[in-house]
């Protein structure tokens, strides 16, 4: 693997439950429990998992757009967690973001121009016509017209959207593009069409990408390896042909069942959880999964497994290995 462009080292994030008149806290939510993982430069990490896993919270906690209550964030060896404010800005450029909602990420009132020219604006207050030329050639980058340079959000498509937004966080430059479920708003006919667009962006920008999604075809596609989350915790990383041809730990195979086949003569077997998921204000001493597993054993419920390299980089946190 080339040289590491990101490391994330024990990593968490607590809410802080509050409640009544006086918004007293009555318990925490750790919504980021202890990740560890490195991102090569050039490298697409998928990130995946069911809702409320902490998958977007994990990404954001990344860029610093929440802040993470411990742990190590690296960024070219340097840790971001220590910059001030002023050193944090200037990175800003270095790691941008890709939101889920291409339409309430983008402010009707600004114009295609305004939008993507926002940061080259802050970042690099060169002269007006230099920064225009810069957001044509991000437009045409994307696949939008110049003519169009002048209109507001609402005059476009939902995929027209998330191309503005796409050219917005690659209009600095960036090494680093956290994508939070970019194409799950978008029309199935219109996913194909952007996530073409990204890898295509990527070889041609070395980007690294952090690529946050629920659906599986689509994280297979665009992802060298995945990392599989459960309840705020890593629960299995490996490169993604070596996890979807063999998986692991249990809940990445039931999450492998449920991707649909697109042959209507094979069969697949589905593997349905079972039981109850742990309530994240008052997690189990043992396995989070322990619950829902139908290969649990007696140490799954005292022991709560760590990340093991099984070989060839397939790290699993289970107790069956």
């Amino acid at each position: 693997m080339s040289e590491s462009l990101l490391e994330v080292k024990g990593l968490k994030k607590i809410f802080p439950l509050k409640t009544g008149l006086f918004s007293r806290v009555r318990g925490h939510v750790c919504a980021v429990d202890g990740v560890h993982f490195t991102l090569a430069r050039g490298e697409s990490l998928g990130l995946v998992g069911e809702s409320g896993c902490g998958k977007t919270t994990l990404g954001r906690s990344i860029l610093r757009l929440i802040e993470p209550s411990e742990g190590e964030i690296r960024f070219e060896g340097k840790n971001i967690l220590n910059l001030d404010q002023q050193e944090l800005r200037s990175l800003r450029k270095e790691m941008q973001i890709i939101f889920q909602d291409p339409f309430s990420s983008l402010n009707p009132r600004m114009t295609v121009s305004g939008l993507i020219g926002e940061g080259l604006k802050n970042h690099f207050p060169e002269g007006s016509s230099g920064r225009r030329g810069r957001i044509v050639m991000m437009m045409e980058k994307v696949g939008l017209r110049p003519e169009q340079i002048d209109r507001y959000p609402h005059e476009f498509s939902g995929g027209q959207r998330q191309r503005i937004g796409i050219a917005r966080a690659l209009a600095l430059n960036p090494k680093l593009v956290v994508c939070d479920e970019p194409v799950s708003a978008l029309d199935v006919s219109i996913q194909a069409q952007v996530i073409n667009l990204l890898v295509n962006l990527q070889k041609e920008f070395q980007l690294s990408y952090i690529f946050i999604a629920h659906d599986l075809n689509v994280v297979e596609h665009i992802s060298d390896r995945v990392a599989v989350m459960y309840l705020g915790r890593i629960v299995e990383l490996a490169d993604h042909r070596d996890l979807y041809s063999a998986p692991k730990h249990p809940y990445t195979k039931a999450l492998l069942s449920a991707v649909p086949i697109p042959n209507p003569k094979l069969k697949k077997k589905r593997i349905l959880l079972q039981g109850e998921i742990p309530s994240p204000i008052n997690l189990p001493k043992g396995c989070r999964f322990a619950s829902r597993c139908s290969q649990r054993i007696s140490l799954c419920e005292t022991h709560e497994p760590e990340l093991r390299d099984l070989g060839k980089e397939h790290w699993v946190a289970c107790n069956l290995y």
